[in-house]
């Protein structure tokens, strides 16, 4: 996408505002540097926070971004496939920073020690009343992936973080994750807990028998005088990417004509502005917003990138802004429109990281969070192991935690190879700190969760893998219908990611050896999506492998995983791909 000497500016406009210039606060107290990081001065009349993919995490945590986040075709060398020095030199940072340290992975243990934990949800609050307070009229976005990802969510059903999303002042939402808890609990949960609350937004989600709206598409909310707009689209493949029995009688997709009929409905009506609250994907969100007229701003989410300018996309009906604001609570956005002659004349965006020894816990949240964590914290605190290497799960192939989950899956059920599923979800861990309860549960926390053992043919395994590549490097955005690649034990393979379906995957091999396409491997895996796993003979949670795996590691240690990651081929130069 090519873009005006006006636009570029903008984007270089953005990266100021987002605090590209604040290398000067780098070395300065927590109180200073809080002063010069969280400077957000309003701008124009109308404004939106948004947060996305906190994926349950109430409390502050370590989170290292990915060093592996690779764009093919049109996307080679775009936002956000981005990472490491490349990324520091696209939004002018200076390296050693600690934004260098939110954007990036680089020197991460050293620097997550120096400067501590990110999110939390006290200390967002903080951050959220600190704007809102600030910008009178701020509505404040949630892109999804809420209800899911920590011990305490899945055992109180999303109950804690539905009570911590009421608190923290969320206006609007829209889907993912939430799905994963079944039809009839999210009913339940739209229906009474939000009602009056928090607007649960999905244009693109309709009932299976006759097509109607499952949720409302959208709402409109006069802000500061301006007539606004906030549409919502939840993940699109949803039934794909997740178990289908838990939404059998709805039906998802991109629906890209319904949108832009309802953008036009809406501007019929006198919006002035018009945003779209996304959990597309951001490759997808760019694609969308090249087709799709009259939407100002894409606050999108689904893939983690925490971009720190807002990318702007030219249309037919003139551009779109589009974003994302990265996971975990890590980051909150703040856009400000400016507005002339009844539309939108310029802006400014800020990603702001949230480090929490830089925002003091707001005292209610706090109290919240104490209250719906006390009857686990027994069981979330229970001491499992200790690491001894850093524990991560982030990037397109592999993560020291996904092989940890392999590594155990292939040890305790004497399976060849191991697969584990490409969530890009999942908290850190530092050499030295102690793998609890609730640290394993942070890379576990699903309610589809069977350990499986099965038998598989060579030629069944390279289909599994093709078709997980191609979810993950086809060159059009629309049909990339997953998370990262599989992770993969104890077998090592060739990856072209440029090169078409059925032809990225190669050289597969077990123990040195080829693996032969007749030929039957016993494989270990996990988070299996159809619907008979649940009942199979012998099934249980993979956490009953993983735990007690961690206990019997020989003086309560784990040794430092080695990465079982594919050869790469044809990428060469990569700015997504860390040297």
């Amino acid at each position: 996408m090519g873009i005006s000497r006006r636009d570029f500016l903008q984007v270089l406009g953005a990266a100021s505002a987002a605090g590209m210039g604040l290398a000067r606060w780098a070395e300065a107290d927590a109180a200073t540097a809080s002063e010069g990081l969280y400077e957000a001065p309003r701008f124009g009349s109308v404004s939106f926070l948004h947060m996305t993919d906190c994926h349950a995490q109430l409390k502050p945590l370590s989170f290292r971004e990915p060093s592996v986040n690779l764009g093919v075709g049109s996307m080679l060398g775009q936002w956000p496939h981005l990472v490491g020095d490349a990324l520091l030199q696209r939004a002018a940072l200076r390296p050693g920073t600690e934004l260098a340290h939110a954007y990036t992975c680089l020197d991460f243990e050293q620097a997550a020690r120096r400067y501590g934990r990110v999110g939390g949800f006290a200390h967002l609050a903080t951050l959220v009343k600190r704007l809102k307070a600030s910008r009178p009229g701020a509505l404040l976005l949630d892109g999804g992936d809420t209800w899911q990802g920590s011990a305490t969510s899945l055992w109180t059903e999303a109950q804690d973080m539905v009570e911590a999303a009421k608190l923290l002042g969320v206006d609007v939402m829209t889907g993912h994750w939430e799905f994963t808890y079944g039809m009839e609990r999210v009913r339940e949960i739209v229906e009474k807990d939000l009602k009056g609350r928090i607007s649960f937004l999905a244009q693109n989600v309709k009932t299976a028998d006759f097509g109607d709206p499952e949720f409302e598409s959208h709402l409109m909310r006069e802000i500061n005088g301006v007539p606004c707009a906030i549409i919502g689209q939840a993940f699109p493949y949803t039934p794909i990417a997740n178990p289908r029995y838990f939404v059998a009688d709805w039906t998802f997709g991109i629906q890209e004509e319904p949108l832009q009929k309802l953008v036009d409905q809406v501007r019929a009506k006198g919006a002035q502005v018009v945003v779209l609250l996304s959990h597309n994907g951001m490759d997808v969100d760019l694609k969308m917003a090249s087709r799709v007229r009259g939407i100002d701003a894409i606050f999108g989410g689904h893939t983690h990138d925490g971009v720190p300018v807002a990318i702007p996309v030219a249309n037919a009906g003139g551009k779109t802004l589009v974003t994302n604001a990265g996971s975990n609570g890590k980051f909150l956005g703040v856009m400000d429109f400016e507005l002339k002659g009844g539309r939108v004349a310029d802006f400014r965006y800020r990603l702001l990281p949230v480090f929490s020894n830089q925002l003091p816990a707001d005292p209610a949240m706090e109290a919240l969070i104490a209250k719906v964590r006390a009857p686990y914290e027994a069981r979330l605190a229970d001491k499992l192991a200790v690491s001894d290497g850093l524990l991560y799960r982030r990037g397109n192939f592999n993560g020291s935690w996904d092989q940890l989950i392999c590594d155990a899956l292939m040890e305790v059920q004497g399976a060849d190879i191991a697969f584990s599923p490409g969530f890009r979800w999942g908290t850190t861990l530092l050499p030295g700190e102690v793998i609890t309860r609730e640290a394993m549960m942070d890379q576990l926390a699903i309610t589809y969760p069977y350990a499986t053992v099965s038998e598989m043919s060579g030629e069944t395994i390279k289909t599994v893998l093709e078709d997980v590549c191609d979810n993950l490097f086809n060159p059009d955005p629309y049909y990339q219908q997953g998370g990262d690649m599989v992770r993969v034990g104890g077998l090592s393979y060739t990856c072209t990611p440029g090169e078409a379906m059925g032809r990225r995957i190669d050289n597969m091999r077990l123990k040195g050896k080829p693996i032969e396409a007749g030929k039957t491997y016993k494989v270990a895996g996990w988070a299996p999506v159809a619907e008979a796993a649940r009942t199979a003979p012998g099934t249980r949670p993979v956490w009953e492998v993983v735990e007690p795996w961690l206990k019997s590691q020989p003086g309560g240690r784990v040794k430092p995983r080695a990465l079982n990651t594919p050869t790469l081929v044809g990428v060469a130069g990569n700015p997504g791909l860390m040297g």
